[in-house]
């Protein structure tokens, strides 16, 4: 985490908050640096919430999705699984990871996402990818959740939570929990379904898991 704290800092103050993103995961792929939220597996939180899901074919796109377990997961339950970074390192490192998968890896930044991407999604997933965010571009991407929800669609939110309203953020000591009026801010017009608080296994903190629908 130390390593990934320095680049966010480094990059927050030169006035480009989300391009440390590349660095990290470039050094996580040559062995020098931990790209720390990359576990190996999927997130426990997203397979609970899973737990008698099937996609049938639906889309689900996986906001952040990394090195993929997300998005080989989802796809694992026949959803159509679209997964998109920022960083093109770790979209090399998904396609690499995961010869032959039914997901589609692309590049592609969520403040500024495809017009053809606008309601065409089914489930939307959102895990801890805006949690490292900093200043105005955390919340740009906040409000960027609920767009690629189709009518009768799903977003679904896992982050780390502080119920403190206005919390003190540390721009050296990312990531950040959300707040719950950041988690209002991603609902934006959808319909709250579900809002769970309670402790994550690993490590043992507080989270949030968070479903809104589109009406």
């Amino acid at each position: 985490m130390d390593r990934a704290r320095q680049l966010s800092a480094e990059s927050v103050a030169s006035g480009d908050p989300t391009s440390w993103f590349e660095r990290l995961y470039e050094e996580g792929e040559a062995g020098t640096a931990i790209v720390p939220w990359v576990q190996g597996a999927p997130n426990e939180s997203l397979v609970e919430w899973a737990a008698g899901h099937s996609g049938d074919g639906r889309r689900a796109l996986v906001v952040g999705c990394g090195t993929g377990e997300d998005a080989e997961f989802l796809a694992g339950l026949g959803y159509a699984v679209t997964g998109f970074d920022i960083a093109p390192a770790a979209i090399a490192a998904a396609r690499r990871r995961h010869p032959g998968s039914a997901a589609d890896y692309l590049v592609a930044d969520l403040t500024a996402l495809p017009a053809a991407w606008s309601g065409a999604f089914d489930l939307v997933v959102e895990v801890y990818t805006v949690q490292p965010l900093y200043g105005q571009v955390r919340a740009k991407a906040l409000a960027a959740l609920h767009e690629p929800v189709a009518p009768g669609g799903t977003l679904l939110v896992i982050s780390w939570a502080t119920q403190q309203d206005d919390p003190v953020r540390d721009p050296a000591m990312m990531p950040w929990p959300l707040t719950p009026a950041e988690l209002e801010l991603a609902r934006g017009p959808l319909r709250a379904r579900s809002v769970e608080l309670f402790t994550g296994q690993s490590p043992p903190l507080p989270r949030w898991r968070a479903e809104f629908g589109r009406d």
